[in-house]
């Protein structure tokens, strides 16, 4: 079972009895017996499994046990950011029919018009019309959702309760048991005018929408990679509708496994310092080449590398003559294996046509961008990719997203970290794929970094861009090419030698780097606008781990016993190290 069941750092555990939960009259509200009643729970009993009851949010979600379920605080900034991304959507959507959403709670009193009519504004019942739309409201011309892979149906009881807007949401999973849970927790939420359950695989189920009316939203959420699932996506969300794609397989993306990736995603991977953007570019590619297949293109919304995983929302459109243009929007890179430089081989080329911007050509590329060597140390060059190399954000969007953020951040536990992912991401350069890692330029000739101000004023004063990252505080994004970043290494490290021991070898990078004449004046010069407008505002962009063990967690399995995670770890440490043999006492 593909279990997507990850909870909020401040998520409420309750022992379910009296008081919360009534598990024997839920199980008698599925058809089942007294007597098969009492032996699943004289079963429980024996595994020391005990029911709880976890809430997130607006959803009360129920468990047998917390040994049996994926459990993972971490994702859920996940769950808030995707809920953000859908309510936004809903408003756009909705507005363009001329209907309104609110957050606002509802009055419970029914509002009485002059001829005593009770109004009917509100009501959960499908044939009742309004022009104002609540959360936990069924709504006629509102979105469909479909959730893949819901587990327990924690995120469709949510996306229930916390979006406005919302006609129907299909929360599937082809586990017998996750099916269950997914039942009763919609039962136990009150969201049955708008949850449905499903028993079905999830690439079956999506290709099946393909003929009969799509959905606004499909949300991938799989334990690791998506890509059996991309496919059956493009042919079940409708045109102008939102693919929400999650990947925790960062080991395969972020070069570890290159093969692998390249089986997975159609692209090879490379272990360097941008990979985890690397990551979302692989990841977009892929989507595109599936796209692609169905006369279909996507427009990256936002895209973001969040702990263990990467987030993406993309928007779907079709037209048959824009799906000419992918080519162009994908590169190969050649990395070099001992500066860190990149240069991008785009696949294609579009030639407009006079001065209609509705006609064009399309054209092979001219390449390679390089030689065998790199012009800057004499290294080799890796190649990767291909990879999409267009902007993996819609500043529009983001600009939107961040408005609802802060308007209605009471709805978001993680409101703090989505401001500051969102503000960092609309801070971005966005026609600059790819940066430099700070400390690693300064590391290859062997010199400490300069100020990060002063650095980032240096390549403001030579005329060109420079950005962060919401990956890494470290990141340097510029427009400026490689040979300006290296004359402005070099002319810190000229200013400012640093003594060494031991004289370096000739023909060390370093020295390779260090011995090439500078081609530019460089000016150190600090600039006001040399850091971003969240650096001033002193945001913290980039928080600490909020708890330990903040990263992926295990599969979900069945136990028999009662112990949790961190007493079974304890309890099997140091299991495999040999046994230490007595000392025996020696005669004399």
């Amino acid at each position: 079972m593909e279990m997507d069941l990850h909870l909020e750092a401040q998520t409420t555990l309750q022992t379910t009895g009296s008081e919360s939960v009534n598990t024997d009259s839920m199980d008698m509200e599925h058809g089942e017996s007294p007597d098969k009643e009492a032996t699943s729970k004289s079963a429980t009993e024996t595994r020391g499994a005990t029911p709880e009851t976890i809430r997130e949010g607006q959803a009360t979600i129920i468990f047998p046990s917390l040994n049996e379920v994926f459990y993972n605080p971490v994702q859920q900034f996940n769950r808030d950011l995707t809920i953000a991304v859908i309510s936004v959507h809903a408003e756009l959507q909705l507005a363009a029919k001329g209907l309104k959403v609110s957050y606002e709670p509802r009055n419970q009193e029914p509002d009485t018009a002059d001829n005593g009519a009770t109004s009917t504004e509100g009501s959960n019942d499908p044939s009742v019309a309004t022009d104002t739309y609540r959360p936990g409201e069924y709504c006629q011309e509102g979105l469909c959702v479909l959730e893949g892979l819901s587990a327990t149906g924690l995120r469709g009881v949510r996306y229930a309760k916390e979006i406005p807007g919302l006609k129907n949401i299909v929360a599937n999973d082809w586990n017998v048991e996750a099916f269950k849970a997914i039942e009763r927790n919609i039962q136990h939420n009150g969201v049955e005018h708008l949850v449905t359950a499903s028993h079905a695989d999830a690439s079956l189920l999506m290709n099946q929408y393909r003929l009969s009316d799509r959905v606004d939203v499909v949300d991938l959420d799989p334990y690791g990679s998506p890509a059996k699932f991309l496919n059956g996506s493009m042919q079940a969300v409708k045109d102008g509708g939102i693919l929400c794609v999650t990947c925790t397989d960062m080991a395969v993306l972020c070069g570890n496994r290159s093969e692998a990736c390249y089986a997975k995603y159609g692209a090879m991977s490379l272990r360097t310092k941008y990979c985890q953007e690397m990551a979302l570019r692989i990841v977009l590619h892929s989507i595109e080449t599936h796209a692609n297949l169905h006369h279909r293109y996507i427009e990256p919304l936002l895209s973001v590398s969040i702990d263990f995983y990467i987030r993406l929302f993309v928007r779907v459109h079709t037209s048959q003559s824009k799906v000419k243009h992918s080519a162009a929007k994908k590169a190969l890179v050649y990395h070099c294996e001992g500066c860190d430089n990149f240069h991008l081989q785009r696949m294609g080329r579009v030639i407009p046509i006079g001065t209609d911007a509705k006609n064009f050509k399309y054209k092979n590329t001219y390449g390679p961008p390089v030689g065998t060597k790199c012009e800057n140390c004499n290294s080799r060059f890796l190649l990767g990719g291909p990879l999409w190399v267009e902007p993996i954000h819609d500043p529009d969007f983001v600009k939107k997203l961040l408005s609802h953020v802060n308007a209605h951040s009471d709805r978001f536990h993680t409101s703090p970290r989505m401001k500051s992912i969102l503000t960092l991401v609309s801070e971005e350069l966005l026609d600059c794929p790819f940066y430099h890692k700070f400390s690693q330029l300064f590391h290859h000739v062997r010199s400490a970094c300069p100020p990060m101000k002063k650095f980032r004023s240096a390549l403001l004063n030579a005329g060109y861009q420079v950005s962060l990252s919401h990956i890494t505080a470290e990141a340097v994004k510029t427009n400026a090419p490689h040979s300006v970043i290296w004359d402005i290494v070099k002319e810190w490290v000229k200013q400012n030698p640093t003594p060494r021991k031991r004289k370096l070898e000739e023909d060390c990078i370093s020295n390779v780097i260090l011995n090439k004449e500078a081609r530019i004046t460089v000016s150190f010069d600090v600039r006001q606008d040399a850091m971003p407008m969240s650096h001033k505002q002193g945001m913290t962009r980039f928080p600490a781990n909020p708890a330990p063990n903040w990263g992926p967690k295990a599969r979900a399995k069945p136990s028999s016993s009662s112990e949790t995670l961190e007493e079974k770890r304890a309890r099997l440490q140091d299991k495999r190290a040999k046994p230490k043999e007595p000392r025996t006492q020696t005669e004399t």
